[in-house]
């Protein structure tokens, strides 16, 4: 309970300074003395409403350059992914080629092997398969 009196007395205290400092003083009042001119205030912060569209149209308008990159890079873009897919059917080709040949050799091997398991034979060892 002690720390909310303290909070409470150091609240209090910071706004009696802020009340009589410097920053209060210095604040800008308008001066009563002189007519305010609120035509003139209101003309140089609004705009009439066909300048403002024509702020906006102006705005919002691209140049034909702008379309022309538009269309240079969706023809960049489209040239990559042709050219992305062509190196991956070739990698694929390559790759089941690769496999095939792996196959066709290991099978070569294994009949190879086989033959001379089977040359070498003399019946009196069980025969041990390598491949089971």
């Amino acid at each position: 309970m002690l720390w909310a009196r303290v909070f409470v007395l150091s609240v209090l205290t910071t706004l009696l300074i802020l009340t009589f400092s410097n920053v209060v003083e210095n604040t800008e009042v308008p001066d009563s003395s002189q007519p305010a001119d609120a035509k003139g205030t209101s003309q140089r912060v609004f705009m009439p409403v066909s300048d403002a569209s024509n702020f906006f149209k102006r705005r919002n308008r691209r140049s034909s350059r702008y379309y022309e990159i538009q269309a240079e890079q969706r023809v960049k873009i489209a040239a990559n992914e042709r050219w992305r897919e062509h190196n991956e059917e070739q990698r694929s080709r390559r790759e089941n080629y690769a496999e095939e040949a792996r196959d066709e050799i290991n099978e070569r091997t294994r009949e190879t092997n086989e033959q001379v398991r089977e040359y070498h034979y003399d019946g009196r060892y069980p025969r041990y398969y390598w491949s089971h």
